[in-house]
């Protein structure tokens, strides 16, 4: 399926573009919640501040992609690969990261609470100033202390 194909297609309402060959695609800001790319093939692809909020991407390969400042919440990224993306800035605060590829990759300045890292790869990871918890509820205990 082309590019065009598909942005049509999910313009008409269609949503699960699982297993799709989308290798080095330019999605950079594109509108796309809750889309389905399960299994898809993403490597090298332009993700940078596309709106994926609660897209299903597990399973997907989505190593050397550059998804910076890209809306990821909520997004089930679950046994994806995702070694050597540069994801700075992006939003991933409630995504499911469990058993990921992260390994090399670019998560400085990135929103990660509430994000379960569980069984995630990391090595060589950059969290520089990531945030790994919620700042409203850190701001919340202090006053209250």
């Amino acid at each position: 399926m082309s590019l065009v194909e598909l942005l049509q297609t999910y313009a008409a309402g269609y949503r699960d573009f699982g297993g799709e060959d989308l290798h080095g695609a330019d999605l950079r800001d594109a509108q796309l919640p809750g889309i389905t790319l399960a299994g898809a093939s993403l490597a090298e692809a332009r993700l940078d501040r596309a709106n994926l909020w609660g897209a299903n991407l597990r399973d997907a390969q989505l190593v050397s992609v550059s998804a910076r400042h890209t809306d990821l919440r909520r997004a089930n990224l679950a046994q994806a690969s995702l070694r050597g993306a540069d994801l700075t800035g992006a939003l991933l605060s409630g995504a499911s990261l469990r058993g990921a590829d992260l390994r090399d990759a670019n998560l400085s300045n990135a929103s990660l609470y509430g994000a379960d890292l569980t069984g995630a790869q990391l090595d060589g990871a950059d969290l520089t100033g990531a945030q790994l918890y919620d700042p409203a509820i850190s701001r919340l205990r202090h006053t209250a202390a």
